[in-house]
């Protein structure tokens, strides 16, 4: 297993795999960033039903 090889802040040297990680890691950010939006959207979704129904008597 290689090491990655630091040089003033920039990698000099690295390996597949630590590139493969990274993308995982970008991916994976991604995908929590898209269920955070959709949890929020469905959350709002939900408090202007309740205030629909509650401003029109409850029907």
């Amino acid at each position: 297993m290689r090491r990655i090889a630091l040089s003033q802040g920039k990698l000099s040297r690295g390996n597949l795999s630590s590139a493969r990680g990274k993308d995982a890691k970008s991916v994976a950010c991604i995908a929590f960033v898209a269920v955070l939006g959709v949890a929020f959207w469905s959350g709002a979704v939900w408090i202007g039903e309740t205030l629909v129904r509650l401003s029109s008597g409850g029907y």
